[in-house]
């Protein structure tokens, strides 16, 4: 098949749309369910991109959760410690190693990966089938899907859930080009190979990445790849925690995913593992409530009769004292950019959230300062040479 006719383009006056080959030859995809249109396309082609990278530099299966072409999180398949079962919803589930990618990937940011698409790098087994079936969700692509998965993702949406197939063999043309107002540009395929050989070059007195802070660095470096830019990644123990992406300012998209960060971590604060949630509760509405209970807006949940929407019982405060001294322990975070720190105060920022690990491209005329402002906390940081803009 070379060319699909798709219902509309970004927005429904967009009109006609399509995907195609322009050489003449087959579309590298294979829609199994569902009807995909135009942003599905471009998130899945981005995403698919950044979790086959993932597999190849880690040997990890690897998951993305994107929206608006720009991952809300994405993850390699490592094990999920209990407190990450509860935080991210799967207790008791069965997990199977691309499952657990998933869980990462979705729980990295709930609120922004409501309504995702959905990357695998490996085939859709059951287990990660019956994660996704949870999760208001638009669809999925990977390499293949088990039988049992694919009748389990066929349940989604009243039967309209979408599930592409992507030919792991294409290899896409090393030009690539694209129209903007009539005026066609062309570019050389961003084909940048992304692994720990990036990280050689410590610039810091502190001169050791752990094994495990290797990986984080790896995985944010790749998603940021295919992050609109400019964007910061902050990412702990495989799996992103925060990601600023398009802001005009380096230090906004610091700031952006920091806050993300914690928010991540505060999830996983004893008052909010606890919180009563009345049975039977959804997840879209835990996530809302959660959101406000660690917001400074909590009393809006909590004020008058309003709590009675979502808990059993009205919860506990929980204090900025209390925030404030959770987020302080916080460690061991690793932090991508995808273009160098022009100031030291973005690695201020950085380090409230737990940054001990950075990878950016070095170059600016402020190097020394930025380099001198590590060392001021001891942080690690390597200069990888490569800007990874993504536009």
């Amino acid at each position: 098949m070379n060319e699909l006719a798709l219902k509309y383009g970004c927005n429904p006056n967009q009109k006609p749309s399509r995907i195609f080959m322009k050489d003449g030859g087959d579309l590298p995809i294979e829609v199994l369910n569902g009807r995909p249109g135009y942003i599905n396309f471009i998130d899945a082609f981005n995403s698919w991109q950044l979790v086959k990278e993932l597999k190849e530099a880690t040997g990890k299966p690897a998951a993305a959760s994107f929206k608006h072409v720009s991952p809300a999180g994405a993850a390699l398949g490592l094990p999920l410690s209990d407190v990450e079962k509860k935080a991210l919803f799967v207790e008791g589930m069965e997990l199977s190693p691309l499952a657990c990618a998933y869980a990462r990937a979705r729980g990295a940011d709930r609120l922004c990966s409501y309504g995702d698409w959905v990357a695998l790098s490996d085939t859709c087994d059951a287990e990660t089938a019956n994660l996704i079936k949870l999760e208001v969700s638009d669809g999925v692509i990977a390499p293949a899907y088990t039988p049992e998965a694919l009748e389990i993702l066929k349940t989604k949406r009243k039967g309209g859930y979408t599930v592409i197939q992507m030919d792991e063999s294409y290899e896409p043309d090393p030009l690539e080009q694209r129209l903007i107002y009539g005026i066609c540009f062309e570019q050389g395929r961003n084909n940048y190979r992304i692994d720990a050989s990036q990280l050689e070059n410590i610039v810091t007195e502190a001169k050791e990445f752990p094994a495990s802070a290797k990986d984080d660095l790896v995985l944010a470096l790749i998603t940021l790849k295919y992050t609109q830019s400019n964007s910061v990644c902050y990412a702990k123990d495989g799996q992103t925690v925060g990601v600023g992406a398009g802001q005009q300012s380096r230090i906004h998209c610091t700031r952006l995913a920091g806050n993300k960060a914690d928010t991540y971590y505060l999830r996983q604060h004893p008052k909010v593992l606890e919180l009563p949630f009345i049975e039977g509760i959804g997840r879209p509405a835990r996530d809302n409530a959660i959101d406000v209970y660690i917001s400074e807006e909590h009393d809006d949940v909590l004020r008058d009769g309003a709590w009675q929407e979502v808990f059993t019982v009205r919860p506990d405060v929980l204090t900025m004292e209390e925030k404030k001294a959770w987020i302080a322990t916080q460690s061991g975070v690793a932090l991508g950019s995808d273009a160098f720190f022009p100031f030291g105060d973005n690695v201020e920022r950085a380090r409230k959230s737990g940054v001990a690990y950075i990878a950016e491209p070095g170059g600016s005329i402020r190097d020394d300062h930025v380099i001198d402002t590590c060392n001021r906390y001891g942080i690690v940081m390597a200069f990888t040479g490569m800007r990874l803009f993504h536009h």
